[in-house]
């Protein structure tokens, strides 16, 4: 806490400039701050600055135009949001919070229609780094087109996709934090695609026009999701979008039962970030359907375009607009979304036929009213759909007028409701999507694979969007040998529009594989190395990079770097040693604290390390595949590691161990 006496009272509109001279302890680096030999970070919620306001209050933190300039160490880039000038200093004249990255990068700028969008890549990235990260400025390019079309003009403001290794994610006035491995991947991934649309949407939501006031979540989080996902259903297709709200569905249903109503939620609540955003999203959905999407976009355009002095967004003069437009309707609607917490749940039963119709009962354990889609399958493939208005609380029916034998009943099709269980809204009735996909993952696991089989299958069947169950069947059909029909999946995975990372991992993982059964090594080191650049995982990467060490082991043996195997009979010696001095000046400041600390408690009787295979990250970083013997307290163990090792001014030194697999 900071209190500062102020000489005298401050007329109304007055100014008055006050600066602090402070210290931050860093006790360990993380994604929040991080002060390393590969350069600083410091985002936000890391309090870096001062703030009036905590993001955790009601009315959320603070956001203006914002001025930042940083002195960072000579060869360092400085990066940050707005208009850059001088190299180290920027102006952001969006409404914004303070942060800023130190590190080495090389920019590509895009040209054309990506004009002012630029992708900061680590130093010495590979031509198919910038090749990905042209697709990744012209994706970003075509959201600011689009959302320009919906909201207006774009903010006069720069938008940069970094390369990061921590803090990914995060985003802030245009600028937004991307894992390096997201240029590495062979192609644009789902998460990142996402990423992207979000972070270019909160330009105009939150940038342009500041967003404030009690549950401005919903609105700065929740409404810029909504708006992605029509952004990717315009440039990928509705299946694309679909995929898309059937994982914020699957992330909500997770939290459905004790979420707090949305109007009053803060980021206190642990459930905050998957329902303001999943929740949320699905909330400007249904009120844009009920709405009516011209009006629902014209009423939107108009709250965010107000005057210079009075425009701001908020959740409740949101609200009172959209009421105004769509009536007691739309009113008790977004009363029951916004200020209750969930308990919709909505059941169809299965159709009975009456002469000639067939009549399903439907059933609403919901506290509001909802007007739904009842669809219905016939034996022969025939679909049927009609629309029903249930009271609170209340049962209702579904009249089909047909004489075919119907087989199938869905209620809400399109999902548009939020509920505490979606698995009741379809007969015959079957298990959650996300439990068969659990218990198919266990089968695998256990070495069941028919069972796995039998369960991905049916799992695909009804949701031929979720992309773990087409890589659950094609692991599956590889367990049994099943290699034609093994390689269509992972093929048709690899193929799909917005792979998620861990796809395209197990996908490669499995051609992989199947290269091996039919002695193709060279080939299958080629697929693993592809599931290894995804960083799709720690079980996928884990694997992939063991099973690329099997492939090369039939070949030439892998290069492995003369520095780097000397450092590593440096870090024998430090942990054999003993002392904690010796092991932390191999370790870069501020990294592996509980490592070092673990390590030199435990005492290794025996510790060595065999260097396996070694591979540039970049021109600052290496990465070295490694196999571990040791004995600590009388107790033999062995397994293999992955050491990260950052190239500075001193030498090699550990910055991280990303995989440990030593039992």
């Amino acid at each position: 806490m900071v209190i500062v006496t102020l000489p005298a009272p401050i007329e109304s509109g007055g100014m008055v400039n006050v600066a602090f001279d402070y210290k931050l302890p860093l006790a360990e680096n993380t994604g929040l701050a991080a002060v390393s030999v590969e350069g600083a970070q410091f985002l936000p919620l890391s309090f870096w600055y001062p703030a009036p306001n905590s993001p955790y209050s009601s009315r959320s933190a603070d956001y203006a135009p914002v001025s930042v300039k940083v002195n960072a160490p000579g060869g360092e880039t400085v990066v940050s949001s707005g208009q850059a000038s001088a190299g180290n200093s920027f102006e952001q004249k969006l409404f914004a919070q303070p942060f800023f990255l130190t590190g080495k990068w090389e920019t590509i700028e895009g040209a054309g229609e990506s004009k002012g969008i630029s992708a900061l890549l680590h130093a010495g990235a590979s031509a198919e780094e910038r090749k990905n990260a042209e697709s990744l400025l012209a994706l970003a390019a075509a959201a600011r087109a689009f959302y320009a079309g919906l909201l207006g003009p774009a903010p006069d403001a720069p938008v940069r996709l970094v390369a990061v290794r921590r803090g990914a994610g995060f985003d802030m006035g245009g600028t937004l934090l991307l894992d390096a491995a997201a240029f590495r991947r062979q192609k644009i991934d789902a998460v990142t695609a996402m990423l992207i649309a979000e972070a270019v949407a909160r330009m105009w939501i939150s940038g342009t026009t500041p967003v404030r006031g009690e549950g401005s979540g919903v609105v700065r989080e929740g409404l810029t999701r909504y708006l992605a996902a029509q952004f990717l259903e315009k440039q990928f297709g509705r299946e694309a979008a679909e995929s898309e709200r059937l994982r914020e569905r699957i992330a909500y249903a997770a939290v459905a039962r004790r979420d707090a109503p949305l109007s009053i939620t803060t980021p206190l609540e642990p459930t905050y970030y998957l329902s303001v955003a999943n929740k949320g999203a699905m909330v400007w959905r249904l009120v844009e359907r009920a709405l009516g999407r011209e009006a629902f976009f014209g009423v939107l355009r108009a709250e965010m375009q107000g005057t210079s002095e009075g425009r701001e967004l908020t959740l409740a003069k949101l609200r009172a607009a959209l009421s105004r437009s769509g009536g007691a309707n739309i009113k008790s609607l977004l009363d029951a979304q916004l200020d209750l917490p969930t308990e919709t749940d909505l059941l169809v039963g299965l159709p009975q036929q009456r002469g000639a119709e067939w009549v399903a009962a439907l059933r609403n354990n919901g506290p509001v009213e909802v007007a739904v889609m009842v669809v219905a399958m016939a034996a022969g493939g025939e679909r049927l759909a009609v629309e029903k208005t249930i009271p609170a609380r209340d049962f209702g029916e579904a009249t089909f007028k047909t004489t075919a034998r119907l087989v199938r009943t869905e209620i809400d099709p399109d999902k548009l409701y939020p509920q505490i269980d979606y698995a009741n809204d379809a007969t015959p009735h079957a298990p959650a999507l996300e439990d068969t996909l659990d218990e198919a993952t266990r089968a695998l696991a256990s070495q069941n694979a028919a069972r796995a089989e039998e369960l991905a299958r049916a799992g695909f069947a009804r949701a031929p969007l979720m992309q773990e169950f087409r890589i659950l069947l094609g692991r599956a059909f590889l367990e049994q040998s099943k290699l034609n029909d093994a390689e269509r999946e992972f093929r048709a995975a690899l193929d799909g529009t917005l792979p998620l990372a861990a796809t395209l991992a197990w996908a490669n993982i499995g051609l992989g594989e199947i290269a091996l059964k039919r002695n193709q090594p060279a080939e299958a080191a080629q697929f693993f190395a592809a599931a290894v650049s995804s960083e799709g995982g720690y079980a996928p990467t884990l694997q992939a990079r063991a099973s690329r060490l099997k492939a090369e082991a039939a070949g030439k043996a892998p290069a492995t770097e003369e520095a780097v195997r000397t450092f590593v009979n440096q870090l024998d010696l430090a942990i054999k040693s003993g002392r904690k001095a010796d092991l932390d000046a191999l370790i870069a400041p501020g990294e592996l604290v509980n490592f070092s600390k673990g390590i030199i408690g435990s005492l290794p009787e025996v510790w060595q390390t065999r260097l396996l295979r070694t591979e540039n990250l970049g021109a600052e970083r290496v990465a070295a595949d490694v196999s571990v013997t040791a004995k600590i307290l009388g107790r033999e163990q062995s397994g293999t590691a992955l050491l990260i090792l950052s190239r500075t001014g001193n030498g090699l030194k550990l910055v991280e161990i990303p995989i440990f697999e030593v039992r």
